[in-house]
């Protein structure tokens, strides 16, 4: 299936309007965090206080991403996402004032957390969303796979762009109007396009709970996969502070957004082309290589660079970056309980968002202490670490299809298939 058909099945399915509000919904989760790099760094002149306010805000998401997936599941996603989403833009306004106002950093710290743990996880709700959309739909047996598969590759896709140009607005709202801009035009996102997205006609409904194995999240082939995720979590940590440390240190800390975007752009084309790739290139494969790439390829950071020669380098680094992720998704959707796929996706993907934090605080440190390329260290081992689960632990027998349980229930007083 090509780039093109992929993205035509898709509008079959639901149309433009929902692609576009899954899109905006989800820019300010990389607008956030990499614009209170900018704002808190700008502001104290402190990376290492930066990335704790950014790790903040990410360690909130990681804790309650789940929660709120988990309450979408059992009552449906549109009253927990419209009210996640309009409190969230609330708090963000809050932290940024307190920002510039010049809080304590422990006071930010904490607002930042409280931030975070309101943020809305759109991608894995959106991914459920397009999973039932399919599976109401007249499609049956490999129809309907491929159609699943194109929805797993959209979204990643999405994801990808969402990395792009989410840095990319920072930057544009940083150089023409201030750093304050940056993050709350991700406030404005998060509580529009967060409650367009909540009230979109296609909101599926809740479920009731599954008993049994069939129910249950707690299972190896699921769980393993938050290790390759937390590496990628850790990759970007370490890739964001020693990208923000570098544009700094060369007196361009304006352009920190837009040089991280640089990254994103070949990373969201890599995504986009694994709808091509023929089938017989299996998910787990995919990953084995994506995540070889994401260690090779950071090793060029580490020669002298100057602005232009490191952003050749990212861009070149961004393309085992979208395969890592979208292959990453699919073998989410291959190993999780039908009933509890957005809990599923929401908890996995708060594993990179946890490492991601992690990686926040430890890299600012570490660019403090030694540089952007002590930060850049962080992403080496990141690439490293997943290379090694995925190709010693990971099996591709765990992730055929037929091989996770029953089919999902049926969505109570809907007749709907449930997720």
């Amino acid at each position: 299936m090509s780039p093109l058909e992929t993205l035509r099945r898709m509008n079959r399915i639901a149309g433009r309007p929902l692609l576009l509000a899954t899109f905006l919904a989800r820019l300010p989760v990389s607008m956030t965090l990499i614009g209170l790099l900018t704002l808190v760094t700008s502001t104290t002149g402190s990376v290492a206080a930066a990335g704790l306010v950014s790790g903040a805000f990410a360690l909130g998401e990681t804790v309650g991403g789940p929660v709120i997936a988990r309450f979408a599941d059992r009552h449906g996603q549109r009253v927990p996402v419209l009210a996640a989403a309009v409190l969230d833009a609330a708090l963000i306004a809050l932290l940024v004032a307190a920002v510039t106002a010049g809080a304590p950093l422990p006071a930010l710290v904490a607002l930042a957390a409280v931030g975070g743990l309101c943020m809305p996880q759109v991608g894995p709700m959106a991914r459920t969303r397009w999973v039932v959309l399919i599976r109401k739909g007249s499609d049956r047996g490999a129809e309907r796979e491929r159609s699943v598969s194109a929805a797993m590759s959209v979204e990643g896709v999405l994801d990808e762009a969402s990395f792009v140009l989410g840095p990319a607005l920072v930057g544009l709202l940083t150089l023409t109007l201030s750093p304050s801009a940056s993050v709350l035009g991700a406030a404005v996102l998060i509580g529009v396009f967060g409650a367009v997205f909540a009230l979109h006609p296609t909101a599926p409904a809740g479920s009731a709970p599954v008993r049994g194995a069939a129910g249950r999240i707690a299972r190896p082939a699921l769980l393993l996969l938050a290790v390759p995720m937390f590496c990628q979590g850790l990759f970007f940590g370490g890739m964001s502070t020693g990208v923000t440390a570098f544009a700094d240190n060369a007196g361009h800390g304006d352009l920190s957004g837009l040089m991280y975007a640089v990254m994103g752009s070949s990373s969201a084309v890599a995504g986009l082309m694994m709808a091509s790739l023929p089938v017989g290139f299996s998910l787990t494969a995919r990953t084995r290589v994506a995540a070889g790439g994401l260690a090779l390829l950071t090793l060029p950071l580490y020669l002298d660079h100057g602005p232009a020669t490191l952003a050749v380098t990212i861009l070149v680094l961004g393309v085992a970056i979208g395969p890592h992720l979208v292959s990453l998704f699919g073998l989410i959707e291959r190993a999780a309980p039908p009933s509890r796929l957005s809990q599923s996706m929401a908890i996995i993907l708060s594993s990179l968002i946890l490492g991601q934090s992690l990686g926040s605080m430890a890299s600012g440190a570490l660019a403090d202490s030694y540089g952007h390329q002590g930060a850049f260290a962080l992403a080496t081992a990141g690439g490293v670490i997943s290379f090694a689960v995925t190709t010693l632990v990971l099996r591709g027998r765990w992730y055929e299809r037929g091989t996770r349980g029953p089919e999902a229930p049926v969505t109570k007083d809907t007749g709907v298939t449930a997720i």
